[in-house]
């Protein structure tokens, strides 16, 4: 059962990131096509940062609050994860990212043609190369900011989530123009299924497992104590924040 309730976790905690952070995109789109302003790079931007600490706060001593497969494969290749549990997380979350992109789809109908429901797309002119190393780049500081602050007990767990939260708003502000800044297959998968716009869409996978398994093998060999790489392969979900020890 309590496996049952992280697979929950991970489909709810995916469907509302992808309905935040692709819905802002639609938003957008209607407001400016209304006359009006919109609320431009920056207000996606924080739209999708404050979805992650949001997430993180409500459902990470759940099932961690991965709701992103590059999340939970850096985890599974660090043996932080048994690949049953990974793959039943991976199903989950990109369930969740699939069902907000039908839900936007309904609410947002003139945005499916238009701006693709939000979809992950590269910037004018931007080539695949520049899109991959974009999204390996804002995946590596993303999953190393994971490691640091949710996985390793050394840290102050409790900020854990805003930490997550502005590296992934940052990470959107700087991506954006290249590569839409995903950060995360499922965000990227959600809206491109919805909208069936799935062109160079390997960039939103390749990109960001790439990217999170580099920097979980980065923060195991330079960052991480002997000790609790040892611990690493008895762990089967990442803790957000600190376990009071039973007495």
């Amino acid at each position: 059962m309590d496996s049952f309730k992280k697979y929950i976790a991970e489909f709810l905690g995916t469907f509302t990131l992808v309905f935040i952070a692709a819905g802002a995109i639609c938003t957008d789109y209607y407001l400016r096509k209304a006359g009006g302003d919109g609320i431009g790079v920056l207000g996606i931007s924080i739209a999708y940062g404050l979805a992650i600490v949001s997430i993180t706060y409500a459902l990470s001593y759940i099932s961690g609050a991965h709701i992103n497969p590059a999340v939970t494969i850096a985890c599974w290749i660090t043996r932080r994860m048994n690949p049953n549990l990974a793959i039943k997380y991976i199903a989950a979350q990109i369930a969740g990212a699939a069902l907000a992109g039908f839900v936007l789809k309904i609410l947002f109908p003139e945005a499916i043609y238009t701006v693709h429901l939000g979809a992950s797309m590269l910037g004018d002119g931007i080539s695949v190369m520049q899109g991959l190393v974009m999204e390996f780049i804002v995946s590596f500081l993303l999953v190393l900011t994971v490691f640091g602050t949710a996985i390793d007990k050394r840290s102050f767990g409790s900020f854990s989530g805003l930490t997550i939260g502005l590296v992934v708003l940052f990470g959107v502000l700087i991506g954006s123009p290249i590569s839409s800044g995903a950060m995360n297959p499922a965000r990227a998968f959600g809206p491109a299924i919805a909208s069936w716009q799935f062109a160079n869409h390997y960039v939103w996978w390749v990109g960001p497992v790439l990217g999170g398994v580099a920097a979980a093998f980065f923060y195991d060999a330079v960052f991480a104590e002997k000790e609790k790489k040892m611990k690493a392969a008895k762990k089967t979900t990442i803790p957000a924040f600190r376990r009071k020890r039973r007495r």
